[in-house]
């Protein structure tokens, strides 16, 4: 199952950081990040396979909706920051809409994040 993987830029250490703690649940899956993220991720974890999309406001977020409308991504976890303005807020509307319409798994912070990793972890075994 691939997993998308995004984050705003203020969450996005402290992604990273949950990231790797969770790397031997994440070695078992592909996953799709947008650029910054992904690649901030793949310095920290560079076994693990991300493919990287264009970063979120020049169009990731959206790459991402449209894996998920073609039954690409079976779930995403997306560290949102609900304190900061974001130019692309359009886009990540769209990405909580398709992700309901589509029955995807989609966390928006890390209580969340880490029930989807414990499902994942599940799957595998």
């Amino acid at each position: 199952m691939k997993i998308a993987l995004i984050a705003h830029d203020r969450l996005k250490p402290a992604f990273v950081v949950w990231v790797r703690k969770h790397e031997a649940t994440f070695a078992q899956h592909h996953m799709v990040a947008t650029g910054t993220t992904g690649t901030q991720i793949k310095l920290a974890c560079p076994g693990l396979d991300i493919a990287l999309v264009k970063s979120g406001p020049l169009g990731g977020d959206q790459q991402i909706g449209a894996m998920i409308a073609d039954g690409l991504v079976g779930a995403v976890i997306f560290m949102a920051d609900p304190l900061t303005p974001m130019p692309h807020d359009v886009d990540v509307k769209a990405l909580v809409r398709l992700s309901t319409l589509y029955n995807i798994p989609m966390a928006c912070n890390e209580a969340t994040a880490d029930l989807v990793v414990g499902w994942l972890t599940q799957m595998v075994h």
